[in-house]
C-alpha cells in the first residue's frame, strides 16, 4: 500500500522556486532542495522524477504568477500603452521585497543558455513565445501592418529581457528611464 503524501505539492514547489530563484539552477543541489522543501529526496523523486522535474514545475508555477500580468494586458484595449504598463507591472513584480530580484525565466536563460536540458529550454521558449504573442495582440490594436506588428513584438520581447536582467542591478529610477526610452522609440 502506497504511503499518503504528507505535503502539498504546491507548497513545496513554492519553496523550491524561491531557492532556485535566489541561487540559480546549477548551484541548487538536491540536498538544498530537500532541506528547503522539507521533504526527503525519495519523495522528491517520487513526485517530480528529478531535479529537472522539480525545476520545470517551479518554472510553471512562476509562469502562473506572471499570467496575472499577462491577462491584464490581454483584456486591455490600450495597445502600446498597455505593453508599457505591463513593463511597469513586471518591474514591481520583479522587485518585490518578498521575492528574489529579477525574472526567474530570464535568470535561467542567462545561467543555462545552450546548456539547458531540452525540457527546460522548451518551457523557456514557450513562455517567451506566449509573452511575445500577447505583445503582438496588443500591437494589433494600433492599426499597424503585420510586418510592423512582428518587428515591434520582437523589439518589446527583447527589451523585456533587458528589463528583467537590469532589474537585479539598477535603481527603480534608472529602470523607469529605460522603460520610457523604449516606448519613446517604439
Amino acid at each position: 500500500m502506497a504511503r499518503k503524501k504528507e505535503y502539498l505539492e504546491e507548497e513545496v514547489i513554492e519553496k523550491a522556486m524561491a531557492l532556485f530563484w535566489k541561487n540559480g539552477y546549477e548551484t541548487t543541489s538536491m540536498q538544498r532542495l530537500e532541506k528547503e522543501m522539507g521533504i526527503n529526496k525519495f519523495s522528491i523523486y517520487s513526485s517530480f522524477g528529478s531535479k529537472n522535474g522539480v525545476f520545470v514545475e517551479c518554472l510553471n508555477c512562476y509562469k502562473q504568477k506572471l499570467n496575472v500580468l499577462l491577462e491584464k494586458l490581454l483584456v486591455s484595449d490600450k495597445g502600446i500603452e498597455g505593453i508599457k504598463e505591463y513593463f511597469y507591472d513586471f518591474l514591481e513584480f520583479s522587485r518585490d521585497e518578498n521575492s528574489p530580484k529579477g525574472c526567474l525565466i530570464t535568470n535561467t536563460a542567462n545561467e543555462l543558455g545552450d546548456n539547458a536540458e531540452p525540457e527546460i529550454k522548451a518551457v523557456l521558449l514557450k513562455f517567451m513565445n506566449e509573452v511575445r504573442a500577447v505583445f503582438a495582440e496588443a500591437l494589433s490594436k494600433e492599426g499597424l501592418s503585420p510586418d510592423d506588428i512582428e518587428s515591434k513584438a520582437d523589439y518589446y520581447i527583447i527589451s523585456m529581457f533587458g528589463l528583467a536582467s537590469s532589474s537585479k542591478i539598477f535603481t527603480k529610477d534608472q529602470i523607469s528611464t529605460y522603460i520610457e526610452s523604449i516606448f519613446n522609440k517604439g
